[in-house]
């Protein structure tokens, strides 16, 4: 019997298809063959990211000498139409019929369809009796969903056979599953939490029911039977087999520990490598295709060469696996590589060769790569720095450089670091998150943040404060959102992180001094320079240095409504850095003085913090409201108030309303900007507060 398709597509980039397909596909492996495809040929991988395997599947290519592969992973067959992320390619039709029609065998096929909806995947589109839309719950993402519906129907689907699923739903600010419906004109099978929720589990086994009882093809039916017994003890055995198939990664090798047979060979040919390549020449090609192609296939021949004197004795697939690896190490990032490209990795930090170290969700994960030496991580790092001009030196031990897609990278080699040469690398996301996903990660609630909108609006000075990774940048990219689309912005920024949608700014970058140590540019240069361009806003990534005499002069002098971050513990703690960054400036200023400056500039601090969770929180809201003698004064207007953690180590806490009227509610009235103070009455009162 012919195997039933599913096809899922997200309406709109971070909806969360590619999980869902994932974790549907476990459900569905205990009861029936499944095959999950990756359809997005664009090379984004996701799903073979997801499930780790992207090693298998590269593996499979290089040995087989084609643009599909598949793999055995976590006990369902993945088949992936995309190639590498640098070399993204278009399949023929062909190809993509041939793909189709291999996999049309008995169980289920789960098919994660690409955006734009296009007729590239018309083989897989033609043999789905049922396609999912993956929504968040919001107007952006309903919107989104429309158009995609609409594109779907011309597309000649048919509409009976288009339903949703609606994921990462958050209650504060939520459109209902009804109201979906009813703007959709399509049913909700299920409502999808986040994966860390204790209710997604029970949510995939909602969406699982719901797909058995709509789908027309009567055979789902039996592939979802009911839990019986003899079912248990299928899904045991299955589990078993499968536990016993599946290999295993390598481990990390530690130090002191003899490498392993591939380690030396792998060795061996990047010796090799460099006595025969520039392999430093690669960060100068990484945009000419043909060049990157030719490298390509010099250091495969080069690996060749030294696997045929047959002192390597493997498997045709571990073979493969070491050519893939060595062309990646040579050319991108080594091992690396594939964390750079990982959604969810917002931090990587190597400590020497041997100890790699990614976050995800704030929690910090050790990974079992490794590079392969010392000299290989140093490669990395010349690499990186080389197409800027930068170098790193036993002179010049510490570097600051910045990726193509914006990641901040810091470098520190020997004799200033003892592990051996150490990167620090944080990533910035493609995807800019926006105003309802802070809200649907709890990381702010609808009201606070509907008074921070009104804050910028009304071009009141605010300072966004927290310790490091606490999301300060992430938060000051959304209050930017908030500016006015006419306005003049200028940003002044170290490593460019902001992305600002507006279409009048000018994006200014500070610069180190060049090798004979000149030509400095620093962030207090750009802030005088800024005063100079007619700016309506002044957006400063980070004060952290004297500029901050600067910031407050701007801000004194007319240029209302600027934003900028600083790193401090409290609210209290960032109007004392302000002070001693501005006796850094070199003027021999009364700290009264400095004061009465901070408290005219100054009119609102937001604290944010990274939680024992790995959550990142504003966790206060706080308005400067004058001086009390040498001291300013401020209150905060909300606070979040910890209560401890739940059975997932997950923090509890609620925000509070600290009870007192906002200075700020007068400017919003000169400004006539809409606000109702009912919206933050409407979080608990704090029981302090009369």
């Amino acid at each position: 019997m012919a195997a039933a398709f599913l096809a899922f597509v997200g309406a709109k980039g971070g909806a969360g298809t590619s999980t869902l397909c994932v974790e549907l596909a476990k459900a569905l492996r205990e009861e029936t063959n499944v095959t999950l495809v990756d359809a997005d040929l664009s090379g984004r991988r996701s799903l073979g990211i997801l499930t780790d395997a992207v090693r298998y599947l590269d593996a499979e290519r290089a040995q087989r000498s084609q643009h599909v592969a598949q793999a055995r992973v976590q006990g369902f067959t993945l088949l992936e139409l995309a190639e590498s992320y640098e070399s993204p390619f278009t399949l023929s039709a062909s190809e993509i019929e041939s793909a189709a029609a291999s996999i049309a065998g008995n169980g289920i096929v789960l098919v994660d369809l690409p955006l734009p909806f296009t007729a590239n995947v018309r083989p897989f589109v033609v043999r789905a009796s049922r396609f999912v839309v993956v929504t968040e719950p919001s107007l952006l993402g309903v919107t989104a969903a429309k158009s995609l519906i609409s594109q779907m129907l011309h597309f000649g689907i048919p509409k009976n056979r288009i339903a949703l699923a609606v994921t990462a739903r958050s209650a504060g600010q939520a459109i209902k599953r009804a109201e979906i419906e009813r703007m959709l004109d399509a049913p909700v099978l299920a409502e999808i939490p986040p994966s860390n929720d204790r209710n997604f589990a029970r949510a995939i086994a909602q969406l699982q029911r719901e797909i058995a009882r709509v789908a027309p093809e009567p055979t789902l039916h039996a592939l979802l039977a009911s839990d019986s017994g003899e079912v248990r003890d299928r899904r045991a055995n299955k589990r078993r087999e499968e536990a016993a198939a599946d290999v295993a990664l390598p481990a990390l090798p530690r130090a002191g520990i003899d490498p392993t047979p591939q380690s030396k060979v792998k060795a061996a040919i990047h010796e090799a490598l460099a006595k025969q390549i520039d392999l430093l020449d690669a960060a100068k090609v990484q945009g000419d295709a043909a060049k990157l192609a030719e490298l390509r296939s010099r250091i495969a021949g080069i690996a060749d060469d030294i696997l045929k004197t047959g002192e390597f004795a493997g498997s045709a697939e571990t073979v493969a696996q070491i050519k893939q690896d060595v062309v990646n190490e040579a050319l991108g990032f080594g091992p690396i590589d594939e964390y750079l490209h990982h959604p969810d990795v917002t931090e990587i930090m190597v400590n020497g060769p041997n100890d790699i170290y990614v976050e995800m969700a704030g929690i910090i994960h050790k990974t079992h790569k490794h590079f392969s030496s010392e000299a290989q991580l140093r490669l990395v790092i010349e690499r990186i720095i080389a197409p800027l001009g930068r170098r790193v030196d036993e002179s010049v031990p510490m570097v600051d450089a910045r990726l193509r897609d914006g990641s901040r990278v810091n470098a520190i080699i020997e004799p200033v670091s003892l592990n051996g040469a150490t990167i620090t690398i944080r990533r910035f996301g493609n995807k800019r998150l926006t105003a309802d996903d802070l809200v649907a990660k709890e990381s702010v609630t609808p009201e606070v943040l509907d008074f921070l909108r009104a804050c910028v609006e009304a071009r009141l000075n605010m300072v966004i404060s927290g310790g490091t990774g606490s999301g300060k940048t992430t938060f000051l990219n959304v209050l930017s959102s908030f500016l006015p689309r006419k306005e003049r912005i200028i940003t002044i920024e170290d490593a460019a992180e902001l992305l600002l949608n507006q279409p009048h700014v000018v994006r200014l970058e500070s610069r180190p001094p060049n090798l004979e140590g000149r030509g400095e540019i620093t962030i207090r240069d750009l802030v005088r320079n800024a005063l100079r361009m007619r700016p309506d806003r002044i957006v400063v990534g980070e004060a952290r240095g004297p500029e901050a005499l600067d910031m407050l002069q701007a801000m004194n002098t007319g240029h209302d409504g600027s934003l900028t971050t600083i790193h401090a513990n409290t609210s209290r703690d960032a109007l004392s850095r302000i002070e001693t960054m501005v006796l850094m400036s070199g003027f021999d200023l009364p700290v009264r003085a400095i004061r009465e400056q901070v408290s005219s500039a100054i009119n609102l601090v937001v604290q944010t913090a990274r939680l024992r969770d790995g959550s990142r929180k504003v966790t206060a809201v706080s308005e400067i409201i004058g001086m009390e003698g040498d001291t300013v004064t401020m209150h905060d207007i909300v606070r979040f108030v910890q209560h401890g953690l739940d059975e997932n180590d997950r923090v509890l806490g609620e925000y509070q309303y600290m009870g007192v009227q906002p200075v700020a509610l007068q400017r919003f009235a000169e400004y006539g900007i809409p606000f109702d103070l009912r919206k933050l009455s409407s979080l608990t009162l704090a029981s302090h507060a009369w």
